[in-house]
C-alpha cells in the first residue's frame, strides 16, 4: 500500500470520525424531549389538564368524541404516531432521491422544537392545546429519528457500528439525567424560586424545546449530505419531487423490500418488541403517579436513575455484542424486558423504593437494546436505499408503535386499572423474541449485499 494510500484513508477516518462526534450530538440534542417531555412531565401534567375539563363522569369530548381523561394523553400519543406513518414515507423517499437529508433534518428538528418549547402555555383547561402541540412535536421528533438513523450506514463501517450506535444512546441518555436534574431543582424547590407547581412543568416542557433546538445546530454542521441515488427516477430533483412521490416511492420500497425477505422479518420482530418497549417510555410516569400513587418527585428521580443507567447499560451491551454478537445480545435483553415488566404488575402502591429497582431494570437493558436494533438493520440495508429503510425502520420503531399506547389506553377505559394494562406488555416482548430467534441475520446481510462483521 502507498503512502499516498495509506494518507487517504487516514484523511477518510478523520472526517467519517468527525460526522460520527456530530451524530451524536443530535442524540444530545432531542433525547431531552423523548426524557423530559414524553416520559416524565407532559403525560401527568395533560391528564391533569384533561381532568379539569372533564365533565361530572370524568369525560372530556374531543371532536364529540367521549373519552375517559386518563386515557386522553395515550390517545394522543397514537394518533402521533399514526401520523407519522403518513409523513415518514414522503420524508425518506424525497431524502433519497435528493441526497439533501441535512435540511429535512433541520426542519423537523426545529418544528419539533417549537411545538415543544408551545407547552409553556398549556395550562386550565387546554387539554386540546396540548394535545395538538403533542402530535406536531412527536410527529417531528419521529420523522427526524428516521432521518438522523439513516445516517449510521453512510458515516460508520459496518464493524463500527454496534459501536457508533451505543455511543449515540450513551449520549442521549446523559443529556437526559442531565437536564432532569435540572428539572427536579426546579420542581422540588418551586416554591423557593417563585413559581408554582404547574408553571415548574411548563417551563420544563419548554426548556426541553430550547435545548432540542439549540443543540440541533452542532449536527446540522458537521453532517454531509450525499448525492442522490442513482437509481431514482430521472428529472425529480429536490424542487420538483411532490407530496405523492412519497407515497409512490412507498410501494416501490415496498416492492424491493419483498426482494429481501429476511430484512422484512427482522422489522416484524422489531416491530412487536419495540411496541412494548415505546409504551413503556411513553406511560410509565402515568403508571407511576395515577396507580401506585407517586409523586412527581419521585418519579423524576426514577427517571433520572433510567437515564443513568440506560447510558452505562448501552455501552455495556455494546461490549457484550462484540464478544457475543448483537442478536444474541438483544434476546437477552428481551427477556430482561419480560421479566422487569411482570415485576411491575405487583409493586405495591405509594412505595418508591421499588418503582426505583423497577427503574434500574428497565434503565439496564433499555439503551443497549435500542441501539444494537439500529444498528443490525443498519446492516441488513441496500446501499442508496437508507432513508427509505429507515423509514420503515422508524415506523416500527415509532410510527406502529401506536398499539401499544392504543391498548393500554383502551384497558384503562374498560377497566379502570392501569396494572391491567401494563400486564399485556409482556406479550410484546415474548413475541418479539421469538420471532427474532428465528431471523438468521448472517443471510439476511449478505442478501441485502453487504460485508459480513467479523460477529453479528
Amino acid at each position: 500500500m502507498s503512502a499516498q494510500t495509506v494518507a487517504e484513508d487516514g484523511a477518510e477516518r478523520a472526517v467519517r470520525r468527525r460526522e460520527q462526534r456530530g451524530w451524536y450530538w443530535y442524540d444530545w440534542a432531542n433525547s431531552v424531549y423523548s426524557t423530559s417531555v414524553l416520559t416524565v412531565f407532559l403525560g401527568p401534567y395533560l391528564t391533569s389538564v384533561a381532568k379539569a375539563a372533564a365533565d361530572v363522569d370524568g369525560f372530556v369530548h374531543p371532536l364529540g368524541i367521549p373519552v375517559r381523561a386518563g386515557s386522553f394523553y395515550a390517545y394522543a400519543v397514537s394518533a402521533s404516531l399514526l401520523l407519522s406513518v403518513l409523513a415518514m414515507p414522503m420524508a425518506g423517499a424525497l431524502a433519497d432521491r435528493t441526497g439533501r437529508k441535512k435540511p429535512l433534518l433541520g426542519f423537523c428538528a426545529y418544528t419539533g422544537a417549537a411545538a415543544t418549547t408551545g407547552m409553556f402555555f398549556l395550562g386550565g383547561e387546554r387539554y386540546l392545546l396540548g394535545g395538538a402541540l403533542l402530535v406536531i412535536a412527536n410527529v417531528s421528533f419521529v420523522v427526524s429519528m428516521m432521518l438522523y438513523n439513516s445516517f449510521l450506514p453512510q458515516i460508520a463501517e459496518p464493524d463500527e457500528r454496534d459501536a457508533v450506535s451505543s455511543r449515540g444512546w450513551a449520549f442521549g441518555y446523559a443529556s437526559g439525567a442531565l437536564v432532569l436534574v435540572a428539572n427536579l431543582a426546579l420542581y422540588a424547590g418551586h416554591d423557593s424560586f417563585g413559581v408554582s407547581e404547574g408553571t415548574a412543568v411548563r417551563i420544563c416542557l419548554a426548556s426541553a424545546g430550547l435545548w432540542w433546538g439549540g443543540f440541533s445546530l452542532i449536527p446540522l454542521r458537521r453532517l454531509r449530505d450525499r448525492r442522490a441515488a442513482a437509481d431514482g427516477p430521472p428529472g425529480k430533483g429536490a424542487a420538483g419531487a411532490p407530496l405523492g412521490q412519497g407515497w409512490r416511492q412507498l410501494r416501490e420500497t415496498l416492492r424491493h423490500m419483498r426482494r429481501h425477505p429476511l430484512t422484512l422479518s427482522f422489522l416484524l420482530a422489531y416491530l412487536v418488541y419495540n411496541d412494548g418497549v415505546q409504551t413503556v417510555i411513553t406511560q410509565a410516569s402515568v403508571y407511576g403517579s395515577e396507580e401506585l400513587e407517586l409523586d412527581q418527585t419521585t418519579l423524576i428521580v426514577a427517571i433520572l436513575l433510567v437515564q443513568v443507567l440506560a447510558a452505562a447499560g448501552a455501552l455495556l451491551m455494546g461490549r457484550l455484542a462484540r464478544r457475543y454478537g448483537a442478536q444474541r445480545t438483544v434476546l437477552g435483553s428481551l427477556v430482561a424486558w419480560a421479566l422487569t415488566i411482570a415485576v411491575g404488575y405487583f409493586l405495591p402502591a405509594k412505595a418508591p423504593v421499588w418503582f426505583f429497582g423497577l427503574a434500574a431494570g428497565i434503565g439496564l437493558v433499555l439503551g443497549g437494546s435500542q441501539a444494537l436494533s439500529r444498528s443490525l438493520f443498519s446492516h441488513l440495508v441496500p446501499r442508496g436505499k437508507e432513508a427509505e429503510y429507515f423509514s420503515a425502520y422508524e415506523m416500527s420503531d415509532r410510527g406502529v408503535s401506536w398499539l401499544g399506547p392504543l391498548v393500554f389506553g383502551v384497558a384503562y377505559q374498560l377497566t379502570g386499572s392501569y396494572r391491567d394494562a401494563i400486564l399485556s406488555l409482556v406479550a410484546f416482548f415474548v413475541v418479539g423474541f421469538v420471532l427474532l430467534a428465528r431471523v438468521p441475520v448472517r443471510r439476511a446481510i449478505l442478501a441485502a449485499g453487504n460485508p459480513v462483521p467479523d460477529r453479528i
